[in-house]
């Protein structure tokens, strides 16, 4: 439960990170937008794209691993990109959450999420250790 925990947390960052490098990429927060609301918005939208990308996410590459080996992995920049914009979707629906402005939006936004959150990863590890 505690390695969920942050992993979640390390999304959540990434994640708001992500929205403060990429102008395409917002996270609209619900109720007056305080500072609790805030890092609420974010822990949920990371744990819908936790969900999203561990289901569906989990799915596409198993269905489509032939794809990946065509295209040497590449294709994997395109279904994250179409991952996050689904995460949009879904948040939108509750009224709030993440925003992203188009396709390539959600590429950029992807690999930037990725790349943040990877590198968070390899600096929290020492510090965690095995969260098992």
């Amino acid at each position: 439960m505690s390695r969920f925990i942050v992993r979640l947390i390390i999304n959540a960052v990434a994640l708001w990170l992500t929205t403060l490098i990429v102008s395409g990429v917002s996270v609209v927060p619900f109720g007056d937008g305080d500072t609790t609301a805030v890092v609420l918005t974010y822990l949920l939208v990371a744990l819908i794209f936790g969900v999203v990308n561990g289901v569906i996410g989990n799915l596409i590459r198993i269905v489509a691993f032939p794809l990946y080996i065509l295209t040497l992995g590449l294709i994997a920049l395109i279904v994250n990109g179409l991952l996050l914009l689904l995460v949009a979707w879904i948040s939108s629906l509750i009224g709030f959450g993440l925003e992203v402005d188009g396709f390539w939006w959600g590429v950029l936004g992807a690999i930037v999420l990725g790349l943040i959150s990877w590198l968070i990863g390899i600096v929290l590890k020492p510090l965690v250790g095995k969260t098992r």
